[in-house]
Order: C-alpha cells, then sequence, then structure tokens
C-alpha cells in the first residue's frame, strides 16, 4: 500500500474526490490561510486544496489540508476513506506493533533534478505567506526536520525525524524552536556542549506515512523512518544526504540542508499555534542553509494552523493516542482497552481501563503522566471503565457525570513539565495536572450506589 512520493498520494486523493484543485487566481494572503480555516468548520471529511494560480507567482503550486479529515488518514494507511476513526485506530496500534521495519536505501531521488549550494534565497524558491495575521514572519510549519545523537551517532533509532515549526528568518537561515521534551533539543544541547554546529536536514512535501511517523510520539530510540516501514506496511525508503550523515526522505519534493549555529539566538515568533492562542516570542536557536534540492516545479506543501480543529489536530490524533495506549499497555497488559489523545495534541488524554482494585485507575492515570508524550502534554487525564469508548464523547461525559466524586476521584499532581506552548503554563514549561477517575468504584473503595446499571444495548 505504500504511496511512491508525495505526488503519488495527492494522486489517490484525487481519485477518492479528497482533492480540490482550486485554478482562480487566489492571492497568498489572506486568501489560502483563509480558504483554509474556513474548510476546517465544514466537519471532519474535508478535502486537501490544491492551489495552482496564486497572484504574484509565475508557477507555484501550494497544497494544504493533505492529512486534514479522517477520511484522508484512512487513504494514508491503505484502508477505505469511510473507515471508521475507531477501526482507524486499532488498525494503526496493529502496524505500531510491527515496528521495526528497517529502511531501503537508494543511491539516487526525485529531488536530485534541482540543486542551489549559492546564493541560496528561500524567498525565491518558496511561495511563502503566513498563516496567521498576527505571526511575526513566514513560517514552514509541515517541515521534517532530520538530526542525529552526537553521543551514540551508530545507533539508528537515535537518528530523529522530528515535525517542527521553523521561522524564516533571511535568505538562508531559519528560526527553531526546540521544545525540551523533544529530541531535537537533546541534539542541539550535544553539539552546543561541544561547541559544535549541528548539521541537519529539513524536507519538505513528503508521503504522509513519514509526516505522520515524524509526528509520533516515539521513544527516544525508536526510529521514525523504521516506524513507517511498518505503517506502510513495508521499508521506507531513503537517501543519503550529501552534507552530512543523515537520512532523507526519498518520496519528498524539496530539501533544505544546513546546520543549527551553536550558541546563536534570534527572536523567533510570535506564532498562531495549536492551542488557539499566540505563543509569543522568545530567543531561539537559528539553521543556516547551505545546500537546497527540489524537483522541478516543486510542491510546496503548508499546514494551516490555529483554533482547533486544523490539519494538525487530525494528522496527530490516531498517532498519538496509539503510542500512549502500547506504552499503557507494557505496564497494564492485560487491563488498558483503548486511548484517546487527540485533543489539543494530548493536552487532555481519555483513558478506557479495566480496574482490578481500588485506586487502580488513578494509578493508569499517574502512569500516562510519566509517558514520553505525557512528560510535555497530558495536562488532564480522564480514566473511564472498558465499557465506556474513549472516542464517544457523550459517553465519556456520562462517566464523568455520574461516576467521579469531586472529593475522592480528582487528582492534582503540583509542579510537573508542559511544553512551553500551553498558554495555561506558569511559569512557562511548568503545571499542575489533573487526574479525573470516572470508572465504576471497586473493593476496597466501596462507595457510592452501583450495583443496579442499564444494560446497554447492543
Amino acid at each position: 500500500m505504500a504511496y511512491k512520493d508525495f505526488r503519488d498520494f495527492l494522486h489517490a486523493l484525487e481519485k477518492e474526490g479528497q482533492l480540490l484543485t482550486i485554478s482562480d487566481e487566489v492571492k497568498p494572503e489572506p486568501d489560502i490561510a483563509a480558504a483554509n480555516r474556513a474548510l476546517n468548520n465544514l466537519g471532519d471529511k474535508t478535502p486537501a486544496l490544491f492551489f495552482n494560480n496564486i497572484y504574484g507567482y509565475t508557477d507555484a503550486r501550494i497544497v494544504m489540508n493533505v492529512m486534514g479529515s479522517w477520511p484522508n488518514d484512512a487513504l494514508m494507511m491503505g484502508m477505505p476513506k469511510n473507515t471508521p476513526l475507531k477501526e482507524q485506530f486499532f488498525e494503526f496500534a496493529r502496524r505500531y506493533e510491527q515496528f521495526p521495519v528497517p529502511v531501503k536505501r537508494e543511491e539516487t531521488a526525485p529531488f536530485h533534478e534541482v540543486e542551489i549550494t549559492e546564493d541560496i534565497n528561500l524567498f525565491d524558491i518558496l511561495p511563502l505567506f503566513r498563516l496567521n495575521q498576527g505571526d511575526g514572519g513566514f513560517y514552514l510549519d509541515k517541515a521534517i526536520l532530520v538530526s542525529r545523537d552526537l553521543d551514540d551517532p551508530d545507533t539508528y533509532g537515535k537518528q530523529n525525524v522530528g515535525l517542527y515549526r521553523m521561522q524564516v528568518k533571511g535568505k538562508n537561515r531559519l528560526g527553531i524552536q526546540p521544545v525540551p521534551q523533544h529530541d531535537i533539543a537533546i541534539h542541539i544541547r550535544q553539539a552546543e556542549e561541544r561547541g559544535e554546529n549541528l548539521k541537519v536536514a529539513i524536507a519538505l512535501g513528503c508521503e504522509p506515512v513519514i509526516t505522520t511517523a515524524a509526528s509520533t510520539p516515539l521513544l527516544y530510540d525508536q526510529s521514525e523512518y523504521e516506524m513507517a516501514g511498518a505503517i506502510q506496511g513495508e521499508p521506507y525508503r531513503v537517501v543519503k544526504a550529501k552534507d552530512a550523515d543523515l537520512d532523507l526522505p526519498w518520496g519528498a519534493e524539496i530539501i533544505l540542508e544546513g546546520e543549527v549555529l551553536a550558541g546563536e539566538r534570534e527572536y523567533e515568533g510570535p506564532f498562531g499555534e495549536f492551542t488557539g492562542h499566540y505563543s509569543g516570542g522568545r530567543a531561539m536557536p537559528v539553521i543556516q542553509i547551505n545546500r537546497v534540492y527540489h524537483r522541478k516545479q516543486p510542491i510546496f506543501e503548508h499546514l494551516y494552523i490555529g483554533m482547533p480543529w486544523t490539519e494538525t489536530d487530525y494528522m496527530i490524533g490516531v498517532n498519538t493516542s496509539v503510542p500512549l495506549f502500547q506504552q499503557l499497555k507494557d505496564a497494564f497488559p492485560n487491563e488498558i482497552v483503548a486511548v484517546n489523545a487527540m485533543y489539543t495534541h494530548g493536552l487532555v488524554a481519555i483513558i478506557s481501563t479495566k480496574t482490578r482494585y481500588g485506586g487502580f485507575a488513578k494509578a493508569v492515570g499517574m502512569r500516562a503522566l510519566t509517558t514520553p508524550h505525557g512528560l510535555g502534554y497530558c495536562k488532564l487525564v480522564i480514566v473511564v471503565d472498558e465499557d465506556v469508548d474513549p472516542f464517544n464523547l457523550p459517553q465519556v461525559m456520562w462517566a464523568l457525570s455520574t461516576k467521579l466524586h469531586p472529593k475522592h476521584d480528582a487528582v492534582i499532581v503540583p509542579g510537573l513539565s508542559v511544553l512551553p506552548l500551553d498558554p495555561g503554563s506558569d511559569p512557562a514549561g511548568m503545571t499542575h495536572k489533573m487526574i479525573l477517575d470516572a470508572t465504576t468504584p471497586v473493593a476496597p473503595d466501596i462507595r457510592g450506589h452501583y450495583s443496579q446499571p442499564l444494560g446497554r444495548k447492543s
């Protein structure tokens, strides 16, 4: 079911009626972002948008909302576009368990068609525009960044493939925000402790399977490329970078090779974030671009981000839920039923579990807080019984309204880490977290009146 490259997936979307081509002339600002913001208000089955007539450009092509609906997410996995969300979750979990699938190495890639090493000007190469009016500049917000662990470069899984926002700061300069909980922050710290620049590569316009893997909260030593192979059911194709020992996504449209400049910081932001708020500005590391490759007439992929739900919420919904599910099952293999961590990148997580004894559900919630994703997210964890579907919000609200006793079942854990982008964190990056136990009390926690439940209709 693997797609050959980014364009192959766009063809699949078009065939399934999930790609809408806009041939009328549009302005980069505000038309493109406004169209996507409006599209996100139309429900969870919206198509991708392909803009091929952009004011001020002769041959620019921009595609957005590629993963902005559940049908498109299903098609990414080669499933029928009408596959229910819960089925997508369990199928993703099944494939997740096939990890790792070793990569397939290629000597050349389609993006080698055009190479630029002198007078690099990103403003000429990329059709840049702001996504939200208050953004501090132009951003690459669906760009895959590849870096390598400097302390253990031979462990393949410690080559990180991550999805990070990057602000265009100049003709060949980008700013990057390395959230402390993310792998790129570890690699930058390693390089700066040595006084060295960190070699990186950036890929734009990739097959959605690697974008999905790159935005999945894997363990530090789990390879995103090998996870992409597990998701698509066959080895993922990579090709070596020219300036560093880094693997690049074979099917990308555009590649930028460069380095994070040791010790340099520039003001980055503000940026309209997935929380529905601007994140403000901070001094952040700088990337210098030294080499560019791209396909002829490259397709520039962008992602609208703002007040949920937008493409980012669909793109990292299932693939955030499944790692939490698997990591909790490692601790409680016979109890965990399902996990829904789709809301605001998993700042809210809903866990369905069997309960072995009084207090067990609260222990499940505590374990969620210490998973790799829970350390930076999972600010509110709701735990429900095994017969409550965590993807069915009416059922979850029923459990909260009838099972939870505020005195006994609301647990607040003070002074934990959270990503600094959370506008409620104070100081930025610190918060209290809460576990809400909405499960039926069991012995020795004997309380309430739950002995005569109504049976569920099948």
